[in-house]
């Protein structure tokens, strides 16, 4: 692995060689910073914002989660999600409990209202994960997303 590591390095050394169109981590970026962008709009129109969303998003599909492993999943740093819990608990959108096992753990779970909200705000994120992918066929959607896994399984730090 270190071999294959010091061999990449001599290969390529500078990001001026790879070039910014060449450069997975800053496509990614730029996709996602559109992506976003692209939604910013119709969220504000429905009063959230974009980590409100995202919180939505997880738990909607992995509902219960403990705040760890929600900062993980939704990518947003433990200080901003806090703030994003308290306001989305305020709203009656989710409720946190205390682990049945282990107190010191707080679970995070949607209520029906939140649910209510994520799927009236579902659409618009469709429609834009649509609009990426025009013209990518199955099968290189597949390919990408086997890329994907493999990288952030490279570089993860948490086991989910």
């Amino acid at each position: 692995m270190e071999q294959k590591l010091a061999e990449r390095r001599q290969r390529i050394s500078t990001l001026g060689q790879i070039g910014l169109q060449q450069f997975a981590p800053y496509l990614m970026n730029r996709i996602m910073g559109r992506y976003n962008a692209t939604l910013r709009d119709d969220f504000r129109k429905q009063g959230l914002t974009i980590p409100q969303v995202r919180t939505l998003a997880v738990l909607s599909v992995t509902d219960g989660v403990t705040v760890n492993d929600l900062s993980v999943y939704t990518v947003i740093e433990q200080s901003t999600l806090s703030r994003t819990l308290d306001t989305l608990e305020g709203q009656g959108l989710v409720r946190r409990e205390q682990g049945v096992t282990d107190s010191r753990f707080r679970h995070v779970f949607l209520t029906d209202d939140g649910r209510a909200l994520f799927t009236r705000a579902w659409p618009a994120m469709h429609d834009a994960f649509e609009a990426m992918f025009d013209g990518v066929d199955d099968a290189e959607y597949a390919a990408l997303i086997a890329i994907l896994q493999k990288m952030l399984n490279n570089i993860r730090k948490h086991d989910i």
